[in-house]
């Protein structure tokens, strides 16, 4: 169970962590990208990045608390894709979500609109898949400016045993039970994406 958070700088500095660390892959270029995670369960609530700052200099109050529809409760601009922050939370029950701009996202994307077919890749166990001789569908999704059209996408194209969903044009989801395992899945899927890439 998700212990109740009501302080932005407990919630915000794994999240100010975490982005830097991203922003210095150049994942979160300028603004873009947005991370968030559950600070409690019931009712829903949800820790996002503020909108329209630079990820590699946030700081632990940097973050807007939503509901589990994804609008803020205290005031504040969360992200504009909040909302499928929070749809993807009540969907798949994670702790936290990153959403990353990547070049080979996109461009994987761009070569693969149907989805990208992944296997026999030892990385795959990163997913938590059980061993390398595995086959599975990264879901590719049509972008959308309305996050509710983009979180019934995300849902029925879904593919419980990959925590990533890459929408064309635009970027990566990912997610985990925490911002460390949403990191490390992060990791995992865009290494797949790049190896795709150059094959």
């Amino acid at each position: 169970m998700t212990a109740v958070v009501t302080d932005p700088a407990e919630a915000g500095a794994p999240l100010a962590a975490e982005a830097a660390r991203f922003a210095s892959f150049g994942w979160m270029r300028g603004t873009s990208g947005n991370l968030s995670v559950v600070t409690d369960r019931d009712p829903l609530r949800l820790a996002v990045t503020a909108s329209g700052l630079d990820k590699s200099e946030l700081t632990p109050a940097d973050v807007v608390f939503v509901d589990g529809d994804g609008a803020p409760v205290d005031g504040g601009n969360p992200s504009a894709e909040a909302a499928l922050h929070a749809r993807v939370v009540r969907l798949t029950g994670a702790g936290a979500v990153v959403h990353v701009h990547t070049v080979a996202s996109v461009a994987m994307a761009r070569r693969h609109p149907q989805g990208i077919v992944l296997r026999d890749l030892e990385m795959l166990k990163g997913l938590g898949l059980p061993d390398h001789e595995q086959e599975v569908l990264l879901p590719v999704i049509a972008n959308s400016q309305d996050m509710g059209v983009l979180g019934d996408r995300l849902e029925a194209a879904r593919e419980p045993r990959v925590p990533a969903v890459v929408v064309a044009g635009h970027g990566l989801y990912v997610w985990g039970r925490d911002p460390r395992r949403a990191r490390h899945h992060t990791e995992v899927v865009e290494w797949l994406l790049e190896l795709e890439l150059t094959v």
